[in-house]
């Protein structure tokens, strides 16, 4: 009988793409393994993960809203439901283990999981490890995280410092260049800085580079800027530059691999995918953080970064002052851009994928 796994987590890019790289790697160890994905209904896993080829249920789990908020009302019975809920996906799906990848959806699923006593292994993506993971803790089997000192929120025996999971596109972009040049159709004699607010936007980067676009055109530069959903609506960003040769703009970008490839310097919030992304793809990168961002922990995934040189750190509130210049004095100095490079590609780990599979199948076997 194949084995069976159940992958839970979500609301994120972040959380999402580890997950399927988790997938991935577990279905190249094990040809027949199965694998179930749990998410949060109405969150973009539920959009994501089908489209790389996987199943997914959804539960109607909400996070609670910090502030004083009447939907934090319903949090309690929507808790509820999806315990039961996901209680009766076991039941159905019969898992050999269970993987909490971080989000929403992650709690209920690994919570009956372990009440079932189906072996779960979390793996955590950032410096600063998530609420939901640190309730977890106590009754998963294997922690997989992806920087030291995590024994401060975690048991250290059960940690295992293996990275975070990233796309297997991403891991040798070293020959798509021209291939990137021909998809965006953009110069191969101007420099290019790549511009990502994460899967949702980020505000300070999109009015950032909306304000100073100008400047980095006319300083000679071409831009690929993924935008959001938002951002590109509201301010009619897509239709104000679909006639400018040394602009691409995004909503969302599919073929990562290609933007990473073509870019010279990448501007970037700090979540743990993107930082991940950056080290592998060996990029010379100024991080934004999402100052709102639980436990601040986009800001200690940036620090974690510039402690050893890899990465500039652009506050969210000084952005919109200084972040266009920054990058333009970064496109400016190739010596600088090497410096970074060198420096953050010896924080990758590209077999994070394989080697977090390898902990689930020790699980079951």
């Amino acid at each position: 009988m194949p084995k069976r796994v159940i992958i839970s987590g979500g609301g994120t890019g972040g959380h999402i793409y580890p997950a399927i790289a988790i997938a991935t790697a577990l279905q190249q160890l094990e040809p027949d393994l199965e694998v179930l994905f749990v998410g949060a209904l109405g969150k973009m896993e539920m959009e994501k993960v089908p489209r790389a080829g996987y199943e997914i249920v959804g539960l109607p789990i909400v996070g609670i809203k910090r502030s004083l908020s009447p939907s934090n009302l319903a949090f309690p019975v929507k808790l509820f439901k999806s315990l039961s809920k996901a209680r009766q996906i076991i039941r159905d799906f019969r898992p050999d283990a269970a993987v909490g990848v971080g989000g929403f959806a992650s709690g209920p699923l690994l919570m009956m999981a372990s009440l079932a006593g189906i072996p779960t292994l979390i793996q955590e993506q950032n410096s600063y490890a998530g609420i939901t993971n640190k309730l977890l803790a106590r009754k998963a089997r294997k922690i997989c995280v992806a920087y030291p000192g995590m024994q401060a929120f975690f048991p250290e025996q059960k940690l295992a410092v293996l990275g975070n999971p990233v796309r297997n596109d991403i891991i040798d972009i070293s020959t798509k260049k021209a291939q990137a040049l021909e998809y965006f159709k953009l110069d191969p004699n101007r420099q290019t800085l790549f511009v990502m607010g994460g899967s949702l936007g980020a505000r300070s980067i999109n009015e950032s580079i909306n304000a100073g676009i100008g400047e980095l055109v006319s300083s000679g530069y071409q831009v690929i800027w993924q935008t959001g959903k938002d951002f590109a609506e509201k301010a009619g960003i897509t239709a104000a530059f679909s006639g400018n040769d040394q602009v691409r703009v995004f909503d969302f970008i599919y073929q990562m691999d290609l933007a990473y490839a073509i870019a010279d310097v990448v501007v970037s919030r700090a979540g743990a995918l993107s930082v991940s992304e950056l080290c592998l793809a060996a990029k010379p990168a100024i991080l934004v953080p999402y100052p709102y961002a639980s436990e601040d922990h986009q800001t200690k995934n940036a620090e974690a970064l510039v402690q050893e040189k890899a990465a500039i750190l652009i506050e969210d509130g000084q952005a919109r002052k200084t972040l266009v210049s920054k990058a333009i004095g970064l496109l400016q100095d190739p010596a600088r851009q090497q410096r970074l490079k060198e420096n953050i590609s010896k924080l990758a780990k590209p077999s994070a994928a394989r080697d977090i599979a390898l902990e689930v199948l020790k699980l079951i076997n």
